[in-house]
Protein backbone atom coordinates (compact mmCIF):
# COMPACT_ATOMS: atom_id res chain seq x y z
CA UNK A 1 0.00 0.00 0.00
CA UNK A 2 1.32 3.42 -0.89
CA UNK A 3 1.90 6.04 1.80
CA UNK A 4 -0.81 8.68 2.12
CA UNK A 5 1.58 11.51 1.17
CA UNK A 6 2.53 9.76 -2.08
CA UNK A 7 -1.12 8.98 -2.83
CA UNK A 8 -2.08 12.62 -2.31
CA UNK A 9 0.77 13.81 -4.52
CA UNK A 10 -0.25 11.43 -7.29
CA UNK A 11 -3.93 12.37 -7.01
CA UNK A 12 -2.93 16.02 -7.41
CA UNK A 13 -0.80 15.22 -10.47
CA UNK A 14 -3.68 13.30 -12.07
CA UNK A 15 -6.16 16.10 -11.28
CA UNK A 16 -3.87 18.67 -12.92
CA UNK A 17 -3.49 16.64 -16.12
CA UNK A 18 -5.70 17.36 -19.10
CA UNK A 19 -6.65 13.68 -19.14
CA UNK A 20 -5.77 11.00 -16.58
CA UNK A 21 -3.89 9.01 -19.23
CA UNK A 22 -1.54 12.00 -19.65
CA UNK A 23 -0.34 11.42 -16.08
CA UNK A 24 -0.03 7.64 -16.43
CA UNK A 25 3.74 7.48 -16.99
CA UNK A 26 4.45 9.82 -14.09
CA UNK A 27 2.19 7.78 -11.81
CA UNK A 28 3.82 4.50 -12.87
CA UNK A 29 7.33 5.93 -12.41
CA UNK A 30 6.51 7.21 -8.92
CA UNK A 31 4.99 3.89 -7.89
CA UNK A 32 7.99 2.10 -9.40
CA UNK A 33 10.32 4.32 -7.36
CA UNK A 34 8.34 3.46 -4.22
CA UNK A 35 8.24 -0.32 -4.77
CA UNK A 36 11.50 -0.74 -6.73
CA UNK A 37 9.53 -2.01 -9.75
CA UNK A 38 5.92 -1.80 -10.95
CA UNK A 39 4.37 -4.62 -8.95
CA UNK A 40 0.95 -6.10 -9.69
CA UNK A 41 -0.30 -4.21 -6.63
CA UNK A 42 1.12 -0.98 -8.07
CA UNK A 43 -0.67 -1.61 -11.39
CA UNK A 44 -3.97 -1.87 -9.52
CA UNK A 45 -3.15 1.25 -7.48
CA UNK A 46 -2.23 3.18 -10.64
CA UNK A 47 -5.46 2.07 -12.30
CA UNK A 48 -7.45 3.37 -9.33
CA UNK A 49 -5.65 6.70 -9.34
CA UNK A 50 -6.00 7.13 -13.10
CA UNK A 51 -9.56 5.86 -13.52
CA UNK A 52 -8.31 3.19 -15.92
CA UNK A 53 -8.57 -0.58 -15.81
CA UNK A 54 -5.56 -2.59 -14.62
CA UNK A 55 -5.32 -3.99 -18.15
CA UNK A 56 -5.03 -0.48 -19.60
CA UNK A 57 -2.24 0.34 -17.13
CA UNK A 58 -0.54 -2.97 -17.95
CA UNK A 59 -0.65 -2.13 -21.66
CA UNK A 60 1.00 1.23 -20.99
CA UNK A 61 3.56 -0.27 -18.62
CA UNK A 62 4.73 -2.89 -21.10
CA UNK A 63 5.07 -0.27 -23.85
CA UNK A 64 7.69 1.79 -21.99
CA UNK A 65 11.10 0.18 -21.51
CA UNK A 66 11.86 2.28 -18.43
CA UNK A 67 8.91 0.79 -16.55
CA UNK A 68 9.93 -2.52 -15.00
CA UNK A 69 7.29 -5.20 -14.56
CA UNK A 70 9.63 -7.51 -12.69
CA UNK A 71 12.22 -6.94 -9.97
CA UNK A 72 15.42 -5.19 -11.02
CA UNK A 73 18.74 -4.52 -9.32
CA UNK A 74 19.43 -1.45 -7.25
CA UNK A 75 20.90 0.09 -10.40
CA UNK A 76 19.69 -0.50 -13.96
CA UNK A 77 22.13 -0.41 -16.84
CA UNK A 78 20.63 0.36 -20.24
CA UNK A 79 23.12 -0.40 -22.98
CA UNK A 80 22.39 0.98 -26.42
CA UNK A 81 22.30 -1.53 -29.25
CA UNK A 82 21.16 0.81 -32.03
CA UNK A 83 22.82 0.73 -35.44
CA UNK A 84 25.18 3.59 -34.53
CA UNK A 85 26.34 1.93 -31.33
CA UNK A 86 26.49 -1.42 -33.08
CA UNK A 87 28.89 0.10 -35.63
CA UNK A 88 30.98 1.37 -32.68
CA UNK A 89 31.16 -2.19 -31.24
CA UNK A 90 28.39 -2.16 -28.66
CA UNK A 91 28.46 -5.95 -28.94
CA UNK A 92 31.93 -5.93 -27.40
CA UNK A 93 30.67 -3.73 -24.56
CA UNK A 94 27.60 -5.93 -24.06
CA UNK A 95 29.78 -9.04 -23.96
CA UNK A 96 32.09 -7.37 -21.45
CA UNK A 97 29.15 -6.31 -19.24
CA UNK A 98 27.61 -9.79 -19.38
CA UNK A 99 30.91 -11.38 -18.37
CA UNK A 100 31.71 -8.78 -15.71
CA UNK A 101 28.25 -8.96 -14.12
CA UNK A 102 27.74 -12.69 -14.67
CA UNK A 103 24.34 -12.17 -16.31
CA UNK A 104 22.60 -12.32 -19.64
CA UNK A 105 20.59 -9.46 -21.08
CA UNK A 106 17.65 -8.81 -18.79
CA UNK A 107 19.47 -10.43 -15.87
CA UNK A 108 20.41 -9.11 -12.46
CA UNK A 109 23.82 -9.65 -10.89
CA UNK A 110 24.00 -12.16 -8.03
CA UNK A 111 24.55 -9.36 -5.50
CA UNK A 112 21.36 -7.61 -6.67
CA UNK A 113 23.30 -4.49 -7.64
CA UNK A 114 22.90 -4.30 -11.44
CA UNK A 115 20.29 -5.29 -14.01
CA UNK A 116 21.47 -5.25 -17.64
CA UNK A 117 18.90 -4.20 -20.24
CA UNK A 118 19.44 -3.42 -23.93
CA UNK A 119 17.73 -0.36 -25.37
CA UNK A 120 17.17 0.58 -28.99
CA UNK A 121 18.58 4.11 -28.90
CA UNK A 122 19.81 6.53 -26.28
CA UNK A 123 20.25 9.47 -28.64
CA UNK A 124 24.02 9.41 -28.14
CA UNK A 125 24.86 8.27 -31.65
CA UNK A 126 27.96 10.44 -31.89
CA UNK A 127 29.32 9.06 -28.62
CA UNK A 128 28.74 5.33 -29.12
CA UNK A 129 28.97 2.83 -27.77
CA UNK A 130 26.81 4.20 -24.98
CA UNK A 131 24.99 3.13 -21.85
CA UNK A 132 23.27 4.68 -18.88
CA UNK A 133 23.24 3.66 -15.24
CA UNK A 134 20.10 4.80 -13.46
CA UNK A 135 19.69 7.53 -16.07
CA UNK A 136 23.27 8.81 -16.00
CA UNK A 137 24.60 8.56 -19.58
CA UNK A 138 28.08 7.33 -20.47
CA UNK A 139 29.53 7.31 -23.96
CA UNK A 140 32.62 6.35 -25.94
CA UNK A 141 32.78 3.23 -23.86
CA UNK A 142 35.72 0.87 -23.65
CA UNK A 143 35.91 -2.22 -21.45
CA UNK A 144 38.26 -0.30 -19.13
CA UNK A 145 35.88 2.65 -18.86
CA UNK A 146 32.98 0.28 -18.20
CA UNK A 147 34.94 -1.25 -15.31
CA UNK A 148 35.59 2.22 -13.87
CA UNK A 149 31.91 3.14 -14.19
CA UNK A 150 30.78 -0.05 -12.48
CA UNK A 151 33.17 0.57 -9.61
CA UNK A 152 32.01 4.20 -9.30
CA UNK A 153 28.36 3.13 -9.30
CA UNK A 154 29.05 0.48 -6.64
CA UNK A 155 30.67 3.13 -4.44
CA UNK A 156 27.66 5.44 -4.88
CA UNK A 157 25.20 2.70 -3.85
Amino acid sequence: MIPEALKTSLETRVAEAITPREAAVDVMKELQAHYGWLTDEAVVEAAGLLGLSPLQVEELATFYEMIYRRPVGRKVIHVCDSISCWCADCQGIITHLKERLGVGLGGTSADGMFTLIPCCCMGMCGDGPAMSVDGTPYGRLTPELVDEILELERQKA
